[in-house]
């Protein structure tokens, strides 16, 4: 390992400084050009920073950047095309395509690689070092968008049998998640979020002798199950004190005909039907790794104060996509929930106004297109997501979107417009409706009801045509005349 560091730490160097040379040549004044920083988190949903409303969580780093920085509250990830909802979420967050479009183009993501089409070569060619380590699951070889990659991780940690349908009982110990002899987050000696803090950290003690912008895309792979941490972490939430979601039950009714049954992986995390005690053992554990991670992110952000970049980088957290752990009957994120969908998205930074709120709904993809802003760099055509900048510094209100979408395979759809939700279920034959103002935890299904019938409709008809717009062939015209008429 210690080689291994610093073989990464000479390579560093050696960008650095040949960047700082060509520095001197080129005409573009990349001394003028901010740093950015992106940090990317899997299945952490909105409600798991303890500043953004949940007094459970300890999270004071994140709660620090929410208080220094521009919280975004309204963030969503548009779903996926397989239960690995995070390949979809990864593919457009580096290629700039909405959700099917960035489906047909995964095939070409070598080709546009070598076109310097996705985010890492666009960055690149503003001017930028560029560097990533961490979680990828895109399908392009890293290497081939970033000048240097310290560790490139799966899209998951290992698991184990003994990870899965637990725990039965309360005297189910057969898991503890700081046992090493699992492996998952502690293959290779070294927990996988405290190695990319150390990746993070090399990478900005090299950066601080150099005049080159650096570009930095760190994806921890917390708070992924397998959700294990060092045990202080989770001794840090006593099981008394973990609370069982207001939205519990033992079973989501038709499970199966929306894609969430019992042959899902996420799944079968938890036993059927879904206990208490089970879910606030996974909530337990969910909570103490991203803690654990909490951690990792302070350690990066004390590191750039000390390098002497910080007033001139941006910083930006988000997660792929969400999870239930418990919500609704379910355990994982293959559904349209805001749990599931809804992500925190926090940026730091030079001008950023601090401890803003702002309710605009964006998708968190919208980071790709904030950070070429950023860069200087004209949008491309084929970059569809948007800058969030105006909407940041408070020179725009509107969202740009009339309304969000979203997705699960032929499974399930999505519409969010107006302070409403409309999910689709065709293979059930039928719809959710929810006011989110008067019912923010979608408990109380709205679509059956005489009083709402125009609005289901409306809502129908604006999905229809977000589909199109989506390039989503999924026709939804039989369940339409069904529940619509």
């Amino acid at each position: 390992m210690k080689n291994k560091l610093l073989t990464q730490l000479f390579t560093f160097s050696i960008l650095l400084v040949g960047a700082s040379f060509l520095h001197c040549t080129e005409q573009t004044n990349k001394k003028d050009k901010p740093n950015i920083i992106f940090i990317f988190a899997d299945d952490q949903c909105y409600k798991t920073v303890h500043a953004l409303g949940n007094d459970e969580i300890i999270t004071p780093t994140l709660d620090k950047m929410v208080n220094e920085g521009v919280t975004f509250t309204n963030t969503y990830n548009m779903g996926g095309w397989n239960g690995a909802v995070c390949v979809a979420s990864r593919a457009m967050m580096n290629s700039g395509r909405f959700i099917w479009r960035a489906h047909k183009a995964e095939k070409s993501f070598q080709k546009l690689a070598e076109e310097g089409k996705m985010w890492g070569n666009l960055m690149q060619k503003a001017g930028y070092t560029t560097y990533m380590t961490g979680k990828w699951h895109v399908k392009v070889a890293p290497e081939k968008c970033f000048n240097v990659v310290a560790h490139e991780r799966p899209g998951m940690p290992n698991q184990t049998k003994e990870g899965y349908n637990r725990p039965l009982s309360k005297t189910d110990t057969i898991w503890e998640p700081w046992h090493k002899k699992y492996g998952g987050f502690w293959k290779g000696g070294k927990h996988w979020s405290e190695v990319l803090k150390d990746d993070a950290l090399i990478f900005i003690d090299s950066a601080a002798t150099g005049n080159n912008p650096f570009f930095m895309y760190l994806a921890f792979n917390a708070a992924h199950d397998p959700r294990q941490s060092p045990k202080k972490y989770v001794e840090m939430y006593p099981l008394e004190k973990i609370s069982v979601p207001v939205t519990f039950l033992s079973d989501y009714p038709d499970a199966d005909k929306i894609g969430c049954g019992k042959g899902l992986r996420d799944e079968r995390l938890a036993p059927f039907p879904r206990t208490k005690y089970a879910v606030k053992v996974n909530r337990q554990e969910y909570y103490a790794i991203i803690t654990h991670m909490d951690e990792q992110i302070r350690q990066i952000l004390e590191a750039v104060k000390k390098s002497g970049k910080a007033d001139n980088t941006y910083i930006f957290f988000s997660a792929d996509h969400g999870l239930s752990v418990g919500n609704h009957g379910l355990m994982g994120k293959q559904n349209m929930y805001d749990h599931s969908m809804r992500v925190p998205l926090i940026v730091i930074g030079p001008d950023i106004p601090k401890n803003k709120k702002v309710n605009a709904d964006v998708y968190v993809q919208d980071i790709m297109a904030t950070a070429l802003d950023l860069a200087g760099v004209e949008k491309p055509v084929y970059v569809e997501f948007n800058s969030l900048l105006p909407l940041a510094m408070g020179t725009q209100i509107k969202s740009n979107y009339d309304a969000i979408y979203g997705c699960y395979t032929t499974k399930q759809r999505m519409i969010r417009k107006d302070g409403f939700k409309l999910i689709a279920y065709p293979d059930a034959n039928k719809v959710l409706l929810f006011d989110l103002k008067k019912d923010p935890l979608e408990m109380n299904n709205l679509a059956d009801s005489v009083n709402y019938a125009t609005k289901k409709k409306l809502l129908f008809d604006d999905l229809l045509k977000l589909q199109k717009r989506m390039d989503d062939e999924l026709d939804l015209k039989p369940l339409y005349n069904s529940v619509v008429g």
